[in-house]
This record gives structure tokens, C-alpha cells and sequence, in this order.
């Protein structure tokens, strides 16, 4: 079973999945943010058509450890999915997942374009290989 990886922004979520044995996140797809239902609906459709049995949901806390505005917004979305869900939703440390996505994808050669198309999943990858990556070895 796969686990999916969540990076919450306001317009977009990108979302990443990880490998039937959970070493290896890859990224899969960005969708809308808003309404709230259809991003409920797709989320739950990714769920079913991939085996997802757990989300890894990045967290933005503030450089120093705290909750600003944005995590609360991202807390937030959790609170209306989880109901919604028929699996764990876990919280991971999303500081500067962002800028390592924009690193990974620069140094890939992708153009402005294709990386702002793309950065949402790229982060969720970054997000859930970090959770990956600390995980005990299957």
C-alpha cells in the first residue's frame, strides 16, 4: 500500500505518492485547492485508485518552530478532510521543502514555466521522501 504526500497551498495542493514499499515518493499531481468538496472528492478518488493507506500532509511552521497564519490555514484543510477520509492523515515538518523542490527541478533543467507547473508535486515529494526516509526500513 502507498502512501500519499500533501503539500497544502491556497490555490493548489500538489500531491506525491510513494512506491508499493515505501522508499521512494514521486511526485503525481497538482489539483485545485478550492471548493473545498471537489478537492475532498479528488483526494478520496486518488486515495482509492492508487492504495493509498496513509497521508503525510506537509506542515508550515514558522522558522522558529511556531504556528503562523499559514500553518493554521493548512491545519485548517485537515480538520474539514480528515472526516472526510477513510485513512491516517499524519502532519511532517515542511520547512523549506519549497526551495529544495525549486533546487531539484533548476538543477534538472527545467524551464520557469514547467517548474511553476510543476512545484506544487515537487514539494509533496519532498515532504513525503522526508517522512520516507525516516521510517524504519521494511
Amino acid at each position: 500500500m502507498r502512501i500519499m504526500g500533501l503539500d497544502i497551498g491556497e490555490k493548489w495542493i500538489g500531491v506525491a505518492l510513494s512506491d508499493p514499499i515505501g522508499i521512494l515518493a514521486t511526485p503525481l499531481t497538482r489539483i485545485s485547492a478550492t471548493p473545498v468538496e471537489q478537492t475532498v472528492e479528488t483526494i478520496n478518488r486518488l486515495i482509492s485508485d492508487n492504495d493509498v493507506s496513509r497521508i503525510v500532509a506537509g506542515m508550515p511552521y514558522s522558522m522558529d518552530g511556531s504556528t503562523g497564519h499559514q500553518a493554521q490555514r493548512v491545519q485548517d484543510v485537515l480538520d474539514i478532510l480528515a472526516p472526510h477520509v477513510d485513512v491516517p492523515i499524519e502532519i511532517c515538518d515542511e520547512r523549506l521543502t519549497s526551495v529544495a523542490a525549486e533546487r531539484r527541478m533548476m538543477e534538472a533543467g527545467l524551464g520557469r514555466q514547467k517548474r511553476r507547473e510543476h512545484i506544487d508535486a515537487t514539494a509533496a515529494a519532498v515532504i513525503l521522501q522526508g517522512y520516507l526516509d525516516q521510517q524504519p526500513s521494511p
